[in-house]
């Protein structure tokens, strides 16, 4: 029998989501529209979540789905029977209209199959992602606008635990130790951690950093942060998020990294990834499974520059074990932290000044990528990650798993 969260546990859990992560942490207010998107395996958080935006005054719209499974597979059956044409097809004027009519978005996820689109052609799945891109570049323009947010949250699925090596109740566990489930009140908690985690990143930007050495027993990579940048963290985008980030300028991107985290991604499994960078570009691509898959994405257009580079500090999360999902292998904690960079397109919230005041053309001057693909690859590798400032000094920021900052002058 599936396992079921006590119910306690699950209205925490809805309370997270509504009235702490939207709103940049300030939570859902009367009267915003909220785009709630679950499927049916999810059903008692999806219930939980649709209450507390009703009870905080918001409105719901609602995008309920079937789960995909080897009985009833909807996305496999999707790219097996569809014509190009159809792969293509942007429902422009229905997006148009939901990105203009809501305020956030809260997206449940549920995988019941790990590997649904094993054995398509991955074309036709790269080919799909970029039919969508306007709507994400609509979704996008308006969050830097101020007008939109959104974040992700997790309801652990058998399929999942299966993947990760535990039982479904084992895989709740880290669920609920990870968004502070657990405690009384968890939103005080998160509050606390992410006063804790922007201490750190007020600091880095405080360096001003010229540029990182990311070094380890499968790492020897440089990467250039780039100018009118700044490192996040936080924000509610995803629950849980512990990282800290930033989009680095693609085109100083130079050396190799492997990642010793599988990648479920396009509904499938891709393991062993291997990447070598050249003036910003991947020039060498390997993975140990699914490699089709992975030069595919990378050959999709402006997929073999980075978009994000990012550090989780262990002392943060209360993610220990593998859990087949990358919202939770890109913030595991353990005992090296993470390190992950995204392929693809990166983000403009680490712009340092208004992003709705820059164009596209000075987005490309910046080096900010654009792409229609962003996929985070982990590794949980021993890193040194030193940083070499602007002023000719260089310092370590990252060893061990941890920050190694003096935040005190913060």
């Amino acid at each position: 029998m599936p396992y079921t969260p006590p119910k306690k546990i699950l209205e925490k859990y809805a309370k997270v989501l509504v009235n702490f992560a939207l709103g940049g942490c300030k939570g859902l207010k009367k009267g915003e529209v909220v785009y709630l998107i679950a499927y049916e395996y999810s059903k008692p958080l999806y219930a939980e979540v649709t209450k507390q935006i009703l009870k905080t005054g918001g409105h719901v719209i609602s995008s309920y789905r079937p789960n995909s499974d080897h009985k009833f597979n909807f996305d496999r059956d999707f790219y097996i029977n569809a014509q190009n044409h159809q792969i293509s097809f942007f429902p422009s004027k229905y997006l148009r209209g939901l990105i203009d009519e809501i305020d956030h978005s809260i997206f449940i996820m549920s995988d019941t199959d790990m590997e649904a689109l094993k054995g398509i052609d991955p074309k036709k799945i790269m080919a799909r992602n970029v039919a969508l891109k306007p709507y994400m570049d609509w979704r996008n323009k308006k969050e830097s606008e101020g007008r939109f947010t959104w974040t992700l949250g997790l309801y652990g699925t058998g399929a999942m635990a299966k993947e990760a090596g535990l039982t479904e109740k084992e895989y709740w566990g880290q669920i609920i130790k990870a968004c502070f489930l657990d405690h009384k009140d968890p939103i005080t908690k998160w509050k606390s951690i992410y006063k804790q985690i922007d201490d750190y990143r007020k600091k880095l930007n405080k360096l001003k950093i010229d540029k990182v050495h990311v070094v380890g027993p499968d790492a020897d990579l440089w990467i250039k942060i780039g100018d009118k940048r700044v490192w996040n963290g936080g924000g509610g985008r995803n629950v849980p998020s512990f990282e800290i980030f930033t989009s680095p300028d693609w085109r100083g991107t130079n050396g190799w990294i492997k990642f010793n985290r599988p990648l479920y991604r396009y509904g499938n499994l891709i393991t062993g990834v291997e990447l070598e960078f050249k003036d910003g570009a991947v020039v060498k691509s390997r993975a140990k499974k699914n490699e089709k898959i992975l030069k595919e994405m990378i050959a999709s257009k402006n997929a073999d520059k980075i978009g994000e580079f990012s550090l989780t500090d262990k002392r943060f999360s209360n993610i220990t074990k593998f859990m087949a999902e990358t919202l939770y292998d890109e913030n595991v904690g353990g005992p090296e932290g993470n390190t992950h960079i995204a392929l693809g397109n990166s983000y403009h919230d680490t712009y340092d000044g208004d992003p709705t005041r820059v164009s596209k053309k000075r987005w490309a001057q910046l080096g900010f990528n654009d792409s229609a693909i962003h996929t985070d690859i982990v590794s949980t590798s021993p890193r040194i990650v030193t940083a070499y400032l602007k002023n000719g000094t260089q310092t370590v920021i990252y060893k061990d798993g941890k920050f190694s900052l003096d935040i005190k002058d913060v």
